[in-house]
């Protein structure tokens, strides 16, 4: 599985039960946790994310709304009795503060906690499972944006086909990249009889805050489902603006030029207590957009 769960969708301040940014993706049971707001914890805890699978942690910039929640975390993982890695990837001041706050408390994590600067735009990190990468966004303090794209091998298994042949198990991973499989007495079982074409890798962007930016479209063009901040309607764009942030028209906009297949919209600014209108005025520009909602999961 392939999806995207909302955990806050609010910008600074929390307000009307929605909260500060913070999102999980889950890509075939791993889960990477983007921004981490205050409150965090508590979001996972309610939507029951299990917080022991999650081994990637990407912050987007040092905005409290996007990073606030991330001692907490760190901590009570490390109450809860966590022994497995944890890699932390954002800008390089965060790595002083979390050392300071960890000294402060005289905390010595049970589990070792990997900071990854965030110095350049392109690959993060990459697994069999996923690839990260990292982009520029222009916003008043340095931040990034990330694509995770899973990897697919090109063909997928048929069971009942590989019971038939006796194929051992040990062959599958050859068979899913297109080989051929040969028999003891050297008769050849073609790969088109075993498997089926595998559907195309999905892709997920996540722009973070961000000025309205055209130079955005080539970074997260034709992805499966995109992420952009809404941070207010299309009627206060000079307000926008002058905060580096984004409107509704803007974000769809940005949709339409980079060909993208779904938008999630979010980061709404807490003078709105009422969501509605951020969709209807998005979707007059891309049909194919939704509210990010806490507790949604959004499946590619």
């Amino acid at each position: 599985m392939f999806g995207v769960t909302i955990l806050g969708n609010n910008s600074a301040v929390p307000a009307y039960d929605r909260h500060p940014t913070a999102q999980v993706v889950t890509v075939n049971e791993q889960v990477i946790l983007i921004d981490c707001g205050e409150g965090t914890q508590m979001q996972i805890a309610k939507y029951k994310i299990k917080r022991s699978r999650i081994n990637h942690i990407l912050i987007s910039h040092l905005h409290g709304d996007h990073y606030f929640g991330l001692m907490g975390l760190i901590t009570s993982m490390g109450l809860m009795g966590r022994e497995n890695e944890l890699h932390v990837y954002a800008p390089e001041p965060l790595k002083a503060i979390i050392d300071l706050q960890l000294k402060a408390a005289s905390t010595t994590l049970p589990y070792p906690l990997h900071f990854h600067v965030l110095g350049a735009e392109g690959m993060v990190t990459e697994n069999k499972k996923f690839s990260i990468e990292s982009f520029h966004t222009k916003h008043r303090v340095e931040c990034w944006g990330f694509v995770i794209r899973e990897k697919k091998q090109p063909r997928k298994i048929v069971k009942d086909h590989v019971l038939k042949y006796e194929i051992p198990a040990v062959y599958y991973e050859r068979l899913k990249n297109g080989d051929d499989y040969e028999t003891k007495d050297g008769s050849i079982i073609k790969n088109e009889l075993l498997t089926i074409a595998n559907t195309a890798p999905k892709s997920y962007a996540y722009s973070a805050d961000t000025i309205y930016d055209e130079g955005l479209v080539e970074k997260v063009k034709n992805v499966s489902l995109l992420y952009h901040e809404t941070t207010y309607l299309k009627d206060l764009h000079k307000r926008a603006a002058e905060r580096f942030h984004s409107t509704t028209a803007q974000a769809a906009d940005i949709a339409v030029k980079a060909n993208v297949n779904k938008l999630i919209i979010g980061h709404f600014s807490s003078k709105y207590d009422s969501l509605d209108v951020f969709l209807e005025e998005a979707k007059e520009v891309f049909e194919n957009t939704e509210l990010g909602i806490e507790g949604v999961t959004y499946k590619l």
